[in-house]
């Protein structure tokens, strides 16, 4: 069986796996990380987004053996070094979350649009959030959660949290 020595997070692990195994049991079973949840097994939900290398992927779908070299993932326990990231403070003050299943995939991939568009329109969220699904129906509220983010980052830097 193959090893692979992944950073995540900002830390090394090494894990022994078939190659064909999808990141997210990589994340949950081999290395802990149960933020990241498994949804739908087809990459049509988002509560398994990650970010590779800075940007939202779908772990479900994304298999160990294709992690191109030098790879940085980026997990739920991963976005912020101390407290609350942000999004997250945002998503607290709101209660964006319903059952908070889809939540941590919705994060992440909130996280990954204001880094790319710092002060979103409605639009703009819409479609970078359009591929995660909340079974509550609860994205009025995550709307409202992103936009207070955006706000907040006169005092907080995103990208260092």
């Amino acid at each position: 069986m193959p090893t692979y020595t992944l950073t995540i997070n900002k830390a090394q692990h090494t894990v022994e796996a078939d190659s064909d195994v999808p990141l997210v049991w990589i994340l949950r079973d081999y290395v802990g990380l149960k933020g990241t949840k498994f949804g739908c097994g087809i990459a049509s939900c988002g509560a398994c987004t990650i970010h590779l290398n800075g940007n939202p992927v779908r772990s479900c779908q994304f298999r160990i053996s294709a992690l191109p070299a030098g790879a940085h993932l980026t997990t739920i326990e991963g976005i912020a070094e101390k407290e609350h990231h942000p999004v997250q403070q945002a998503w607290i003050a709101l209660q964006a979350p319903q059952c908070g299943y889809c939540q941590s995939g919705q994060i992440m991939s909130a996280v990954a649009l204001l880094k790319k568009k710092p002060n979103p329109t409605d639009k703009d969220i819409d479609t970078a959030m359009a591929g995660n699904l909340c079974r509550c129906g609860t994205y009025e509220r995550i709307r409202k959660a992103i936009h207070l983010a955006a706000e907040m980052k006169s005092t907080v830097d995103l990208e260092s949290k």
